[in-house]
């Protein structure tokens, strides 16, 4: 069965909101003196450990971010969020195609899990995989290879039989180390020349896009 894994943030939801709260939230707890808007929306999509570690120098102080950041998307984060226009149609064109789906998302798994359970098309999502609160898998090479092994999927289908939708560098990415098609999306928090640059097969500009680029794979 072909099989096509989505991103969560920038790709289905505009998470924008929740985040970048969140992490100044957490900025402010911790007495750093904050980021532009502009920065904080790169933060969308990277692993928080890996960002938090730009910033802090001891692996206790990323840690204590990481709790803060947490505190406040368990509570109010996880709702601050938008579905993007007609991803909604592009879901539920993929699955009447046949195509099995999952969510693979560098968010902190049951946070993925709470959130699309709340989507309209979030029945139609076979698996939610996502980051370990401690940290263990984050990283989408490592996460697409967790949705492999869940699915049972060797590397040989894998790169035959599944594709990665993603709108950062971090999707595509992945989807190269597992020889794996990936499909970058415009609506999202990454730019064209960043998906290129990272070896995405296709561009969307818009969900009906997917539709299309689903019926030629």
């Amino acid at each position: 069965m072909k099989t096509l894994f989505f991103d969560l943030d920038g790709t289905l939801i505009d998470s924008a909101v929740g985040i970048t709260r969140c992490v100044a939230y957490s900025l402010e707890r911790m007495g750093h003196p904050g980021l532009g808007e502009a920065t904080l929306r790169r933060w969308i999509g990277p692993a928080l450990r890996v960002s938090y570690g730009q910033l802090f120098d001891a692996p206790a102080d990323i840690e204590r971010a990481v709790a803060l950041y947490r505190e406040r998307f368990e509570s109010e984060g996880w709702r601050e969020h938008t579905i993007y226009d007609g991803i909604g149609d592009a879901v539920e064109a993929a699955h009447a195609a046949g195509w099995r789906l999952a969510v693979v998302t560098a968010k902190n798994e049951p946070h993925a899990r709470k959130i699309v359970d709340t989507l309209p098309f979030g029945a139609r999502f076979r698996e939610v995989v996502g980051a370990t609160p401690d940290g263990r898998l984050s990283h989408k090479p490592e996460l697409i290879a967790e949705a492999l092994a869940r699915f049972g999927i060797d590397a040989d289908r894998a790169a035959a039989s599944c594709t990665m939708i993603g709108d950062r560098h971090m999707d595509i990415e992945g989807a190269v180390h597992h020889r794996m098609r990936g499909i970058g999306v415009l609506w999202g928090f990454g730019d064209e020349a960043e998906l290129r640059d990272a070896g995405a097969h296709a561009l969307a500009r818009t969900p009906a896009d997917l539709t299309a680029l689903f019926a030629q794979a």
